[in-house]
């Protein structure tokens, strides 16, 4: 099993309106990652991702793409320990 870190991303650009959020929780279920992703007020994405690292990188590499209509200007990320009390993936409201 690989190094496990935690990583919290704020995204912004084009990225409310367009499923952002769904398609965020879909691509960190289908990786195995744990945490969460909301809208914030200011019409950025913000989401904490648990898991191993490299699977984490993916999940980076994704959110600078972001999905169809949506458009991404700048990933702000910032890497933290592992502490395993994320359960599932999840949209906060």
């Amino acid at each position: 099993m690989g190094e496990k870190a935690r990583l919290h991303v704020f995204i912004e650009g084009r990225v409310q309106g367009v499923f952002f959020r769904a398609h965020t929780r879909d691509e960190a279920i289908s990786r195995g990652l744990a945490g969460w992703v909301r809208n914030l007020p200011d019409g950025r994405v913000e989401a904490l991702f648990e898991g191993e690292r490299e699977v984490l990188n993916s999940m980076l590499a994704w959110c600078h793409q972001g999905p169809r209509y949506s458009y991404v200007d700048r990933v702000e990320t910032e890497w933290r320990p592992y502490l395993g009390d994320l359960q599932g993936f999840r949209i906060v409201y």
